[in-house]
């Protein structure tokens, strides 16, 4: 599965253009490299994504399937770390 797909069926970030467009700017790792919206996500892969204030390490659990339901969005990934970006000096 594409990598802003399931960013957005896990509902990590909430629409797959945002996901792309973090991409673009290199806000998402995966497996600690830098990661294209195409790359390809397997099971047991390491994402992490740069939001404004946070930075979140996520392990991938599952593939979520097509059409998947909000409540069970989290279900397909765990939280490994979630920690606040340092303030600019």
């Amino acid at each position: 599965m594409r990598l802003d797909v399931f960013l957005k069926l896990t509902r990590l970030i909430k629409r797959r253009s945002l996901a792309k467009k973090y991409c673009d700017h290199n806000l998402v790792k995966v497996n600690r490299q830098l990661a294209k919206a195409a790359k390809e996500i397997r099971v047991g892969d390491e994402v992490i994504i740069t939001f404004w204030n946070r930075i979140v390490t996520t392990e991938v659990l599952e593939i979520p399937p097509k059409g998947l339901k909000a409540k069970e969005s989290s279900t397909y990934y765990k939280i490994i770390s979630e920690h606040q970006k340092a303030a600019p000096q």
